[in-house]
């Protein structure tokens, strides 16, 4: 007799009314069938969330525009402290499966950072199916590599960046990292993944032994990949960029800090990255999260769960930028 592995009943009761209320708000659009109606109800549910965001008086707000080599704009959303001098660079990249999202959805997290006195950047990437990869990497990569072109009037210190993203974020911060560190563009100090979208051939479908998990479905997962990767999907030769899950040599990667719950699809290739980040020699800070779901720490921010991650990823931000003397 199969033996289930649907782990429903565990999800932290602390999360469990924010999950109910994340999906009264996206309601019941599927993204595989009307993708303009899922986008708009995922970027209502994330204005809704970050609507209680009070900017400080200190902390200064707006837009950077690179000019990408294929000529289109990259718009990136932008918190600093005020005041001159340095600041270390925090690089982030929003979520949404490669097909949803908008660079706000990284408004709490650039906003902390710039509170610890950084020049804070969201990306606002271009979204599959519109635009495969490489673009969207490309629009990550180029946003960063204008960010360090123009370090010295943006008062951006290049010797202490660090990159981040969430989700797909976090596949394309995993990917960007791999990219910098082939092309030699920079060293940041460290990345911060929080639970990528790095396996393309993670798409089984649910079944009683391989239950579906909340908030990203496999169905969705599948969905995903498949806009993302274009032509690509379901080759052999998908480029470790593309998916980093793929990557054989991790060395020379940055110290990373990878949290991730046990009820999210990506938890089984998370650890597999992580493991192979360790065997690679880079230092690294994983941490399995029971009872919690996908995108939980953004969607019940004030869970004491989430918390204790929020509180971890900054943790481990300042730790890196205090070891880089800053």
């Amino acid at each position: 007799m199969a033996v289930s592995k649907d782990k429903s009943h565990y999800i932290d009761p602390d999360l469990t009314a924010g999950l109910e209320m994340m999906r009264t708000l996206t309601g019941d659009n599927d993204l595989t069938q009307d993708l303009a109606a899922a986008r708009l109800a995922a970027n209502a549910r994330d204005d809704m969330l970050l609507s209680n965001i009070d900017l400080p008086t200190h902390i200064l707000q707006g837009m950077g525009t690179a000019t990408a080599s294929a000529g289109h704009d990259i718009e990136m959303r932008i918190m600093q402290p005020d005041g001159a001098g340095k600041k270390p660079l925090f690089y982030w990249m929003h979520g949404g499966g490669y097909v949803l999202g908008q660079a706000k959805q990284g408004d709490s997290f650039t906003l902390r950072a710039a509170q610890m006195g950084c020049y804070a950047a969201s990306v606002e990437y271009r979204l599959a199916p519109e635009t495969a990869y490489p673009g969207p990497l490309d629009d990550c990569y180029e946003g960063l590599a204008h960010l360090l072109d123009n370090a010295d009037a943006l008062g951006i210190d290049k010797t202490r960046i660090i990159i981040g993203g969430v989700s797909a974020g976090g596949g394309l911060c995993a990917g960007l990292a791999l990219l910098i560190r082939d092309r030699g563009l920079c060293a940041p100090l460290g990345q911060v993944l929080l639970y990528p979208m790095i396996d393309d051939t993670n798409l089984q479908p649910a079944s009683d032994t391989l239950p579906d998990t909340p908030v990203w479905s496999r169905h969705y997962n599948h969905f995903g990949w498949q806009s993302y990767l274009g032509d690509l999907f379901g080759a052999k030769d998908v480029p470790i960029y593309a998916a980093p899950a793929r990557a054989e040599d991790l060395s020379g990667l940055p110290p990373t800090y990878m949290p991730v719950g046990d009820l999210d699809l990506f938890l089984d290739e998370n650890i597999a990255y992580a493991r192979k980040l360790t065997r690679a020699g880079v230092p690294t800070h994983f941490h399995i999260v029971p009872g919690a779901f996908h995108g939980f720490n953004g969607f019940v921010p004030d869970a004491p769960v989430s918390r204790a991650i929020n509180g971890e990823i900054f943790g481990y931000v300042e730790k890196l930028l205090a070891e880089a003397g800053g």
